[in-house]
């Protein structure tokens, strides 16, 4: 025992971009870890480590770390978290987001940390071009082999590392993906104190409209373009179908065409809401989620959306197409980038739900189960630790 207690206690470090992403994607994970390692958090700090630090019970460090590429301040980075990994002699150095993995992935091997896992959460380069595509996917690449150990969200980000050559990795998925799994205590309708009757009318929608809920960033690569045309269509003839949107418009990357816009903060059928800390009383007054995305690693809303017992329509991407069964939990329809008609599949798919009741119904009955039987959050944390204790 005594030697299983000196091994559980090797100090683990995990790494991301942000400590959005610390609190976000990580939430509860570091502190189940923290019971078997001496856990280390670092990010750039954007005003949320002291929530982390609070809720985890466990250290964090402020590493400035920027999401777009700057030699200059990337190179200013990976000095900084070379120092600090001197200075803390890490055991393993664990780490997702794009950025942070490749300046973390960097010093841990110069530093020479015995165990360097890259945990692949989405690959930028799938929605870039020309030079940019290929200095994403030159640091993808670069990632990868100075880690010694890949580990894909999903297996369709695993099948993509394989196809476009990221790297020879033997690669494997933990349990059926996720990054965290999903906390099904939280994300159901009953831990929601209003009632859906109340949520539904305090947002302006009547007994009979079928609300569809968008949850995530307002722009084009999470086909928000098509969305907004497949509900201006509908909702010219059927006109109990409506809209919740929930989050920001970006201004500066891949922003959605100026008519979306107007017409998805104008039009009586759209309810717009912003950014919500807690997205459960929204998924709770809708009937159906929609993710028309571009691309993903493995989205937490659809789990949000499935645990709240909602049927899920989305694109046959990675991720996506892992966590919805066509026609069991939800339905899918072509990935934008691979089929002309996306736009037209995805306004039938829309149409469907709102008027077949019966379908909605079946679909909703079997979301929570699809949910809580794989992403179950303490099941993909043991499995984690699992990975951990056989390195």
């Amino acid at each position: 025992m005594a030697g299983e207690d000196k091994q559980e206690r090797r100090k683990l470090m995990r790494v991301t971009t942000s400590d959005i992403s610390l609190d976000s994607l990580l939430t509860g994970q570091l502190r189940f870890l923290s019971r078997y390692y001496d856990v280390v958090g670092v990010a750039a700090d954007s005003g949320r480590m002291d929530l982390v630090r609070e809720r985890e019970g466990v250290r964090c460090v402020d590493v400035p770390m920027h999401r777009e590429i700057s030699l200059s301040a990337d190179l200013a980075s990976l000095f900084a978290l070379i120092r600090l990994m001197r200075r803390e002699r890490p055991w393993c150095v664990h780490a997702n987001t794009p950025k942070g993995s490749l300046l973390a992935m960097a010093a841990a091997m110069l530093t020479r940390v015995p165990h360097r896992i890259y945990y692949v959460t989405g690959l930028r380069y799938q929605g870039a071009h020309g030079v940019m595509r290929l200095l994403l996917m030159t640091m993808e690449r670069l990632t990868c082999l100075m880690a010694n150990k890949v580990i894909p969200e999903g297996e369709g980000v695993k099948r993509t590392l394989q196809r476009d050559h990221i790297t020879h990795r033997s690669l494997s998925v933990i349990r059926y993906g996720n990054i965290n799994g999903i906390d099904s205590a939280r994300f159901s309708p009953e831990a929601v104190a209003e009632s859906r009757e109340k949520l539904r009318a305090q947002y302006g929608f009547g007994p009979d409209d079928i609300v569809f809920i968008f949850i995530g960033r307002i722009c084009r690569d999470k086909g928000v373009d098509e969305l907004a045309a497949a509900v201006r269509d509908i909702t010219a003839g059927e006109k109990r179908c409506r809209l919740l949107l929930v989050g920001s418009f970006e201004d500066r990357q891949n922003p959605v065409s100026a008519d979306s816009r107007a017409f998805l903060l104008s039009s009586p059928a759209v309810t717009y809401v912003g950014q919500q800390e807690d997205v459960r009383p929204f998924l709770k007054a809708a009937d159906a989620l929609v993710l028309p995305s571009y691309r993903e690693g493995f989205p937490n809303v659809v789990l949000q959306g499935g645990a709240m017992g909602l049927p899920c329509i989305v694109t046959d991407i990675n991720g996506c197409n892992e966590e919805i069964a066509d026609h069991v939990n939800g339905l899918i329809v072509p990935a934008p980038l691979e089929s002309p008609d996306m736009e037209q599949r995805l306004r039938e798919a829309m149409l469907t739900l709102t008027r077949d009741k019966a379908l909605r119904l079946r679909l909703a009955s079997q979301a929570r189960d699809m949910v809580t039987s794989r992403y179950e959050q303490k099941d993909v944390w043991e499995a984690l630790l699992a990975m951990y204790r056989s390195l």
